[in-house]
């Protein structure tokens, strides 16, 4: 049984393993280079001394940060452009640059989550969770085989791999234990399964009302050593409603910014000093030489990978396959996959069924591997591809349209093309046209023409299907029952109503957020997690096939929130606008990376026009560091349709909004959003070229005019909404 539980986990994730194992090595360097070229304070330097010291050199100042290494950063306004260094605490002065290592960080995001999101970071986890079983079972076995805990460094006896394998593993394994366990300790805190979140104090509800005190002068900052500085969010000097923020190694507190008076204290919890000390013992920030020996010890886990792969003669094999699917060298019909949600793989189990049935030897395989080598047989080619956003490829097809721009000449076989999508969405299988066309291009013999299946139609994929029967010479039956998503029940809470005067009635609904269980937490499937942007999939009643709204609320907001306009025989869009409290729907989600407010400080330009406000508001509300957000708004009639209204109001109140610019297209003098953004030209044009970013929702011919009159504020710049779009700056959810 230990065996078993030895052998097993390092099989599977022997790769995985190594690749965490050399990452954290890697990263092991960092807090001791750190700490070496860090100016460390001087003993007894009190933070009142050092805030002082900063201050008189960096009008604009906002914050300071202490780091474990010691390592003092600033943070500062200079001509209106967001500054940062590292400092001397000695003088005050810069002492060089605070731009993140590019190599650390590159090494950070593979070590915690290989670049896959929460996807990866339940990876990592698992992969620690595997090295610690590795361990335990290691220990047990090591044991064993020197004849128990007291021959534990025994001279060892039998062939190299084995000998190299338990030498390294006697030596390595109190590092891994460490290591592996501190790693889930902390999987677990990133995915809220353990009580040591952030406790903020409350801010204050009295504050002096004055302004002014020198940093110098407060006594809480008199009496704080640097060593147990956190961090000093300074207050707005402007707003004498504001106060500083402390943190500090024992807790965090607000400051009058008049007076210096604590105005509110929350001490550290038990939990969350714990966390602080298996964050120090994993990551060796605070304690660079215990990090540097289990990076070493680390360094160990390949070697252990590859002698424990020799000695148990096996192989990783980790890919999941259709049932009956043809070996890919002696298939007739090869299907290539482009999904991104899953779905289209259930129309490729249809069809490998049918096919399959037919008398065809059908091999089915993510179009991301195509390689027309693999497949020497294939007399036909059959990609199903959806489409991925405006009109990029979907995850299992990533790289095809580079692997066929790379062949010499195209395949003999003939290929037919099936695109998947909803003509709801500007980009209507926009992907699937582009394989076509590049298949036309390169040569590719053509065995059907582009067909298409709209909103999953069982009926448009069974006319494609008679008519690939025909190509093949017998008939071809397509019978597909789409599979419905795992949904969640939603209780609604509230609904506001507009736009009945204009004749478009529309609604906010709030619905509460269910309670996700421990497994959700985890795996972040249900509700568990979301963000504004992310998609809310409804199932109406008697149909299959659900309508996606874009999320106007996140996870921390406690609830659930969409906008929703009432189309014309619009199935669900009629069914949730009748909805009153205490009713219910069932729903799921669909994450959206592509549309979410990116992080930062840089001004955010949110350009939106009637239920397009909906993920724009999720974003405002969400900005609680107060970053610079301008939104542009189009509605009808604004003592009709002006959705959000008094949220709007109150979010500039609280410098969640910098500035809303809105326009009504129906009055005297009709105006639309991209007039909006013609009339502040020069504005809109300053802050894209102080680094901007543009998120446009809303109806595909206003996002249309918002290209088009961005084009034109920008011309003189020489920029464009497509270069802004390659940088990463522009993004746009279109219906």
């Amino acid at each position: 049984m230990t065996r078993a539980l030895h052998r097993w986990p390092g099989l599977v994730a022997a790769l995985l393993v190594t690749l965490l194992a050399l990452s954290g090595a890697a990263l092991s360097l960092f807090p001791a280079a750190e700490r070496l070229a860090a100016p460390q304070a001087e003993a007894g330097l009190t933070v009142a001394e050092l805030s002082g010291r900063i201050a008189a050199s960096h009008p604009g100042l906002e914050q300071i940060r202490r780091a474990p290494s010691g390592r003092i950063t600033a943070w500062w306004f200079a001509d209106g452009q967001p500054q940062s260094a590292v400092i001397d605490p000695a003088t005050g002065l810069d002492a060089g640059s605070a731009d993140p290592n590019p190599l650390q960080r590159w090494l950070t995001g593979l070590h915690r989550s290989l670049f896959l999101g929460d996807a990866g970071r339940m990876a990592a986890a698992a992969g620690a969770a595997a090295m610690l079983l590795l361990s335990g079972s290691g220990i047990l076995l090591v044991a064993r085989r020197v004849g128990g805990w007291r021959h534990w460094f025994a001279r060892l006896r039998g062939p190299l791999s084995g000998r190299l394998h338990v030498e390294i593993a006697r030596v390595a394994v109190v590092g891994l234990v460490l290591s592996s366990a501190t790693a889930l300790w902390m999987s677990a805190s990133t995915f809220e399964l353990l009580p040591d979140g952030a406790s903020a104090p409350v801010f204050p509800a009295e504050v002096s009302g004055a302004t002014g005190m020198q940093l110098a002068a407060i006594p809480a900052l008199q009496a704080l050593p640097v060593a147990e500085l956190g961090s000093l969010s300074l207050a707005d000097p402007a707003d004498a409603t504001d106060a500083h923020l402390l943190k500090t190694s024992a807790g965090s507190g607000y400051l009058d910014q008049g007076n210096g008076e604590m105005l509110s204290w929350v001490a550290l919890s038990p939990w969350q000093r714990l966390s602080g000390i298996v964050k120090m013992l994993h990551t060796g920030r605070g304690a660079a030489v215990l990090g540097l020996l289990l990076g070493l010890m680390a360094l160990g886990v390949p070697v252990m990978a590859a002698t424990g792969g020799v000695l148990w003669l096996a192989a990783r094999r980790a890919r999941p396959r259709i049932r009956g699917n043809a070996p890919a060298a002696r298939a007739d019909t090869v299907l290539l996959v482009g999904s991104e949600g899953g779905t289209t793989w259930g129309f490729a189990a249809t069809l490998h069924a049918a096919l399959t049935a037919a008398g065809h030897s059908v091999h089915v395989a993510p179009m991301a591997g195509f390689d027309p080598a693999r497949h020497p047989q294939a007399a036909r080619f059959i990609a199903l591809a959806a489409t991925y956003g405006d009109g990029a490829a979907p995850s299992s097809a990533k790289g095809f349209l580079d692997r066929l721009a790379q062949l010499e000449r195209a395949p003999e076989a003939p290929l037919a093309v099936l695109g998947f999508g909803d003509r709801g969405f500007p980009a209507y299988c926009a992907y699937a046209e582009a394989v076509a066309e590049a298949a036309r291009a390169k040569g590719w013999p053509q065995l059907l023409p582009l067909a298409t299946v709209d909103r999953q139609s069982p009926q448009d994929f069974a006319r494609w299907g008679c008519d690939l029967g025909q190509a093949l010479g017998r008939p071809l039956e397509l019978v597909h029952q789409p599979v419905v998503p795992r949904t969640e029940t939603l209780r609604l809470l509230s609904r506001r109503d507009y736009g009945a005067e204009v004749q478009a009635p529309t609604v906010i609904l709030r619905f509460a957020r269910p309670r996700p269980t421990p497994w959700q937490r985890l795996t972040g499937q249900g509700l568990a997690r979301y963000r504004a942007g992310d998609l809310l999939g409804i199932l109406p009643e008697g149909s299959a096939v659900p309508r996606l709204y874009s999320l106007a609320s996140g996870a921390g907001d406690g609830f659930v929130e969409i906008v929703v306009r009432k189309q014309p025989g619009g199935l669900c869009s009629g069914q949730l606008c009748d909805l009153a409290p205490g009713d219910s729907v069932a729903a799921f989600l669909r994450p959206n990376p592509g549309f979410r407010a990116p992080r930062g400080r840089s001004p955010l330009i949110l350009i939106g026009a009637g239920t397009g406000i909906g993920p724009l508001a999720g974003f405002i509300r969400g900005n609680r560091r107060r970053r610079p957000v301008h939104l542009f708004f189009g509605m009808r009639k604004e003592d009709s349709d002006f959705l959000y209204r008094e949220d709007l109001a109150y979010w500039q109140e609280q410098g969640r909004l910098a500035r809303l610019s809105s326009a009504q297209s129906r009055g005297p003098q009709p105006h639309y959003v991209q007039d909006a953004l013609r009339r502040d030209a020069a504005e809109v044009a300053a802050l894209i070229r102080q680094g901007a970013q543009v998120m446009v929702c809303g109806g595909r011919d206003m996002a249309a005019g918002v290209r088009a009159a961005l084009a034109e504020i920008l011309a003189p710049a020489g920029l464009t909404p497509a270069l802004l779009k390659a940088e990463g700056r522009y993004a746009e959810d279109v219906f």
